[in-house]
C-alpha cells in the first residue's frame, strides 16, 4: 500500500515538473541549481538489502532558458553515494541478483541525466525499466531544482 502510496505522488509529481519544463510560461536564470527528491523508503520489503531506499540529487546548469548539464547523483538514505560498490556488502558481493539490479539503477542515473542534458526537457527523458525509483526520484530533484531557478 506504501509504494502505492509513494507512486501515486512521484506520478504526480512528475506530471506536474513535465508541465515545468515543456517550455510553458517559466523563465529560468543562468546558473547552476541543485534539488534533492524526497527519501524513498521500502517499509514493505522483506529484503535485507532496503529496495533500494534512498534519495536523488540533481545539479542542473542553465544558460539562455536552456538545460545545458545536469548530473544525477543517488545517495542511501544515511547518505552512501550510489556508486560501483552498491549492492555488495562489506564491499563483497553477496547476492549477485540484488548486485545487478543496484548497479542497473546507477547506470540508469547517469542515463536520466545524460538524456535531459540532451533533450532539454524532463518529458523526453525516458523511465528505464527496472530504475522507476530513481526515475521518479530524478523528476522529484529536477522539479526542486527548476524551482530555484525561476525567475
Amino acid at each position: 500500500m506504501k509504494k502505492k502510496i509513494f507512486a501515486l505522488l512521484a506520478a504526480g509529481t512528475l506530471v506536474f515538473s513535465l508541465a515545468a519544463c515543456s517550455g510553458g510560461p517559466a523563465s529560468y536564470k543562468d546558473g547552476t541549481y541543485e534539488g534533492q527528491s524526497s527519501m524513498y523508503e521500502d517499509l514493505e520489503s522483506e529484503d535485507e538489502n532496503g529496495g533500494g531506499n534512498g534519495y536523488g540529487v540533481v545539479t542542473i546548469t542553465i544558460k539562455d532558458n536552456e538545460i545545458v548539464d545536469c548530473e544525477y547523483l543517488t545517495y542511501e538514505l544515511d547518505g552512501t553515494l550510489k556508486d560501483e560498490e552498491y549492492g555488495k556488502h562489506n564491499g563483497v558481493v553477496t547476492n549477485a541478483d540484488w548486485y545487478n539490479k543496484a548497479q542497473k539503477a546507477v547506470r540508469a542515473s547517469a542515463a536520466y541525466a545524460e538524456q535531459l542534458k540532451e533533450t532539454g526537457s524532463l518529458d523526453e527523458v525516458e523511465a528505464i525499466s527496472g530504475a522507476t525509483i530513481s526515475y521518479n526520484l530524478f523528476g522529484e530533484a529536477v522539479e526542486a531544482a527548476l524551482d530555484s531557478a525561476k525567475e
